[in-house]
């Protein structure tokens, strides 16, 4: 029968994860000494799991493990006592043993015992004839069994503490976090995350000063943290740059994120490099027992993260923010299953309208995505994040070549207009972007000058030289390309004349505000003008209503795309909108 706490003690030897490890020269030793000093052919480290005796370290025994029911070092194990049996076959329980069966006799072993008072098996040596134990060897035996200890906690802490701050390490923290939860359930606890800089501020600092520069700041900033919390609580090094600690028991998350600014002015100061550093502070609420202790991690470091847009540097986690982000990660990862899924990513096509003549001279090509559980996505929510993974690439050339695609159905069916595609900063600053583009429309024969690709003032900004080498490709080649959005970017006039295009774009947000006034009309008539002076073709976005309609062909602008000529429309629908207005004309 074990004991009450027989679950504890196996908790407590499953978490040292030492249960079939590879042999250790270091236990080999004990074990051999043991062996010798007892003049015994066989010795043991057995720890005690659930359902059998598995050897850590044995002399003279083949074997790895063996039943537990009527082993010895079971006894031990449930006792946390020294155990000698001088004969086996004399003894009422172990006579009908597995030991006794194999010709063992005598029996003695030394209970491994924790500091918390349980006892993780034996120390064992054993022998095929009967004999008797002296005090010295008895004691022998039980301080060979602590040096197995010492061991045993060395090796565990070798891989719980951070070799340069000295700090207990993440694994250390999870496990402790499931200590809490286990002897607390129910307590509402606080998790706190410190992010010593940013990810471009260490990077900069690692590029002028070297390694030894973040092993300062880690050292200096693991000191004042542990002096800042105070004796009897623990800090632990969980990530590089990252330190987490509990506060106490009944601490409130805004009051006490309040108390930890003076830790964030001795940060400031704790170190030399104190200009480099921007610690960030994240408070995570949890209910022990109720949450993974991985979860807790997780979520105080949203927290961390969350503050760095905070003027304090402080943060609270927020539950709302936090499903922000993981949607956002979910998209990213779902992306790549719609690339390869046929039905969920679709192309629909908004019309562009030449405003003297009111035919529709281009469309422009929008992507959508239906995903099968969250349903529509706007592009707006998914292109941005997707086109800053390896996956941006792979969306661009679905893109082109759906709409491609669609581009030579409609010339073979004698619709002659012109297909606008949005290009990206991420493709534009890829070197094979232009010949890709270039192969794809060989592959869907469709000329040149049939495709404009829309590209926005920031994109062309990130890297101007690369982007404006991929587009000037494109353009010797016969392609248009339009500069889109005009005016929400932060290029200057000099940056304007150099762009490559034949077509501008006037963001809506200016073309909407015309009818507030005179200034604002007064801004988009020079926005025309100078274009046209500039040798660009304008189209003006967002037009909604006939008054702006009206406004922009008295400014004398080219052309309009908006709600008030035509929504998004799949092919069929587009056509269809041309026929109308072909009929309506005639």
């Amino acid at each position: 029968m074990y004991h009450c706490d027989e679950e504890a003690r196996l908790d407590a030897l499953h978490r040292l994860n030492l249960l079939d490890t590879a042999p250790s020269e270091s236990f080999d030793r004990i074990t051999r000494m043991a062996s010798q000093i007892f003049g015994l052919p066989i010795a043991a480290i057995s720890l005690t799991d659930r359902d059998r005796q598995w050897f850590k370290s044995r002399v003279g025994v083949s074997h790895w493990s063996i039943p537990r029911l009527k082993a010895p070092c079971s006894e031990v194990a449930e006792t946390a006592d020294t155990l000698v049996i001088p004969d086996l076959h004399e003894d009422r329980c172990y006579r009908t043993s597995i030991l006794a069966d194999q010709g063992i006799r005598f029996y003695a072993g030394a209970s491994l015992t924790t500091r918390e008072g349980h006892s993780l098996g034996a120390l064992c040596v054993l022998g095929t004839e009967p004999r008797q134990v002296t005090d010295a060897e008895c004691n022998a035996l039980n301080d060979l069994a602590k040096m197995v200890m010492v061991q045993i906690e060395l090796q565990h802490a070798l891989g719980r503490l951070d070799p340069l701050s000295g700090l207990p390490n993440r694994i250390q923290f999870l496990e402790d976090l499931a200590d809490v939860g286990r002897d607390h359930a129910g307590e509402q606890r606080l998790a706190v995350l410190i992010d010593l800089a940013r990810h471009e501020q260490l990077s900069n600092g690692l590029r002028v000063l070297g390694s030894a520069y973040l092993d300062r700041i880690v050292q200096d900033s693991a000191r004042t943290i542990a002096a800042a919390i105070g004796r009897g609580r623990t800090v632990y090094h969980v990530a590089a740059t990252q330190f987490a600690f509990l506060a106490p028991p009944g601490a409130e998350p805004h009051a006490y994120l309040a108390t930890l600014s003076d830790l964030q002015a001795q940060l400031r100061t704790a170190t030399r490099d104190r200009f480099i550093m921007a610690a960030s502070i994240g408070v995570a609420p949890f209910l022990a027992g109720a949450t993974s202790p991985a979860a807790i991690l997780r979520t105080a470091h949203s927290a961390a993260q969350d503050a760095r847009a905070h003027a304090s540097l402080a943060s609270v986690y927020s539950l709302a923010v936090d499903n922000a982000h993981q949607r956002r990660f979910r998209l990213i990862g779902d992306f790549d299953s719609a690339l390869r899924d046929g039905g969920q990513l679709s192309l629909v096509f908004q019309p562009r309208v030449d405003l003297a003549s009111g035919a529709c001279v281009a469309v422009e090509a929008l992507l959508r995505w239906q995903h099968p559980e969250l349903g529509a996505i706007s592009p707006a929510e998914f292109v941005p994040i997707v086109e800053q993974t390896s996956l941006g690439g792979a969306m661009t050339k679905w893109v082109f070549g759906a709409a491609l695609a669609q581009l030579a159905a409609w010339r073979t069916a004698g619709l002659a207009m012109r297909l606008s595609i949005n290009v990206s900063a991420s493709n534009l600053e890829h070197p094979g972007f232009a010949q890709q583009v270039q192969l794809q429309a060989l592959q869907h024969r469709v000329q040149p000058d049939w495709v404009e690709l829309e590209v926005t003032e920031s994109a062309l900004m990130g890297d101007f030289g690369t982007a404006t080498e991929q587009l000037t490709i494109l353009l010797g080649a016969g392609f248009h390309v339009a500069i889109d959005d005009f005016g929400t970017g932060y290029s200057s006039l000099a940056y304007l004349q150099k762009l490559p295009g034949s077509i501008l774009k006037i963001d809506q947000s200016f073309v909407r505000n015309m009818p507030e006034g005179p200034r604002e009309r007064a801004l988009v008539r020079s926005m025309v003008a100078l274009a046209h002076d500039l040798g660009y073709r304008v189209v003006a976005e967002g037009v909604e209503t006939a008054e702006l309609r009206d406004l922009l062909i008295e400014m004398r602008c080219d052309e309009a795309q908006g709600y008030f000529y035509g929504r998004p429309m799949r092919p069929e629908q587009l056509v269809g909108w041309i026929d109308r207005r072909l009929s309506e004309a005639a």
